[in-house]
């Protein structure tokens, strides 16, 4: 049997892509034609010789042949495999035509190229996309790099820039599944290592807390504005539980020395006292033993400067007891000062640092709080979500200093209408979460409705101008076996449909 050419390897090869209904990409053709030639795969490079062999018996006698050819001789130039497939798809359609089969001819369409400004545009995007994508994924860098490289190329053609933005799409996707994985990992991580903080120190009211403002800081979603007025908090708590600590360790230390110095003086008081008394006894032996009177005149001199002394130490003793226990005093009365601080620099941990409402974390305890107490007495317990109308609109207009301001105003105004007994959280951005123990759902939404009449007459003042704050809620009230988390959404649910019947509205949930 004659040895066979490279031409009839290229046109088997070409055949059995056709007859396999294999896509001739150039992996399925090296591997086609690495079977045909009887070769390892791996040992063909790019095959710029058997190639131009290919092209010059490959038929050219119908204009679309002569099209295929021009364009399969440019892809050997570039040596682009990408260009070649789209070749070998026009080749292999007219194989197929002309063997009769049930697909359709399609006509092969000139070469369409992506305009330069075009190209450009997605060019920039990616090397914007690269810069975020995780480094442990080489392959999908690369694959970035090669589209950028042939969109800057110069009209670069529509059919292989599309080939190869659908294979780095595919690859994209799993490095973003990759990337949130990991951030999701993260996140569980960070909160566990928190969580073991917490429950490592119950006895320690500012480590608990510092450690509960960590973990709302890591709960998303996470901004960049957010993540600021978190970090500058915990800087303001750390700082101030820091300072307090140690003074109240400092406080501690006095007082141990207050009660070893009360201890020595309690000491001393013993001693001396019984050696007054071994004194007495030693006198009363002179006294019985004496027989004239000039032998008892030196023991009573003595019995009197013994007693004297005693009477002194005793006085001094007393004077000097007494100014340890008011020291004593002072420092418990500083340390228990020193402990509301610490108290209160653990409380800004639950609180936003903006309005001074509760944050995340507060409201998850505040409501795990009042939902055992509803059940337990069979009260009715209320949520509202409010969301300020338009505030983006405010913010775009005036600035985020002003809608700061539009912040404080909206919770200041809703803490002089509301009871005492009615929490107010900030549940993220323009959103706000009431809770309303006591409160059957009617009431629920008057209560919102008295305190969008309230804010009505309270207009919010920013450089000399006079804004109407507005907000449209949703009201739910919890239901017998409802978690909050449940209540929540329904009263997001009605503050949307709020939203969309007109805004400035308390929709029942």
């Amino acid at each position: 049997m004659a040895e066979r050419t490279t031409s009839d390897i290229a046109r088997e090869t070409l055949k059995q892509l056709a007859l396999r209904r294999l896509a001739p990409t150039p992996e399925h053709y090296q591997m086609v034609y690495a079977e045909i030639a009887g070769v390892p795969a791996a040992s063909l490079g790019f095959p710029e010789g058997p190639l131009r062999a290919i092209m010059r018996v490959l038929p050219a006698q119908t204009p679309p042949q002569i099209r295929l050819l021009e364009q399969f001789g440019a892809a050997v130039h570039r040596q682009d495999w990408t260009a070649l497939q789209s070749v070998l798809v026009g080749y292999a359609n007219l194989g197929l035509h002309a063997a009769g089969t049930a697909l359709p001819p399609p006509e092969p369409e000139a070469l369409q190229v992506l305009p330069d400004d075009l190209a450009e545009q997605l060019a920039r995007l990616l090397d914007s996309l690269r810069t975020i994508l995780s480094e442990d994924d080489p392959r999908v860098h690369d694959m970035a790099l090669e589209v950028t490289q042939l969109l800057r190329a110069g009209q670069p053609p529509s059919s292989t820039l599309a080939l190869l933005l659908a294979n780095f799409s595919y690859r994209l996707s799993f490095s973003a599944e990759e990337l949130q994985a990991i951030r999701l990992g993260l996140l569980a991580l960070l909160h566990l290592v928190f969580e073991n903080i917490s429950a490592l120190s119950p006895n320690d009211d500012w480590l608990r807390g510092q450690a509960e403002a960590l973990m709302a800081a890591a709960t998303p979603p996470l901004t960049l504005r957010r993540l600021d007025d978190v970090q500058r908090r915990l800087k303001d708590v750390i700082f101030k539980q820091t300072e307090a600590r140690a003074r109240s360790n400092e406080a501690q230390e006095q007082m141990k020395e207050l009660l070893a110095t009360f201890i020595e003086r309690l000491t001393r008081i013993c001693s001396t006292s019984d050696q007054f008394h071994l004194t007495l006894e030693r006198c009363a032996d002179q006294i019985g033993q004496a027989s004239r009177l000039e032998d008892i005149t030196p023991v009573l001199h003595e019995v009197m400067n013994a007693t004297r002394a005693m009477a002194l130490d005793s006085r001094v003793a007393h004077e000097e007891l007494q100014t340890l226990r008011t020291r004593a005093e002072e420092k418990r009365a500083e340390i228990a000062r020193l402990q509301e601080e610490l108290d209160q620099a653990s409380a800004l941990a639950r609180h936003d640092p903006l309005t001074g409402a509760l944050n995340r974390k507060g409201l998850d305890e505040t409501m795990e709080r009042e939902l055992a107490r509803a059940r337990r007495l069979g009260s009715p317990l209320c949520v509202a979500l409010l969301d300020i109308d338009n505030f983006k609109a405010l913010n775009d207009r005036l600035g985020h200093a002003s809608g700061d301001a539009a912040l404080q105003h909206l919770t200041e105004v809703t803490r002089s209408v509301m009871r005492p007994q009615d929490m107010l959280a900030r549940y993220g951005g323009e959103e706000f979460v009431l809770v309303l123990p006591d409160t059957t759902q009617a009431q629920g939404v008057q209560a919102m409705q008295r305190l969008q009449r309230e804010l009505t007459t309270r207009f919010f003042l920013q450089n000399n101008e006079k804004l109407l704050i507005t907000f449209s809620a949703g009201v739910a009230q919890l239901g017998a076996d409802e978690t909050s988390t449940d209540a929540i959404r329904r009263a997001d649910q009605g503050m949307y449909l709020a939203k969309r019947a007109g805004k400035n509205r308390v929709v029942p949930a």
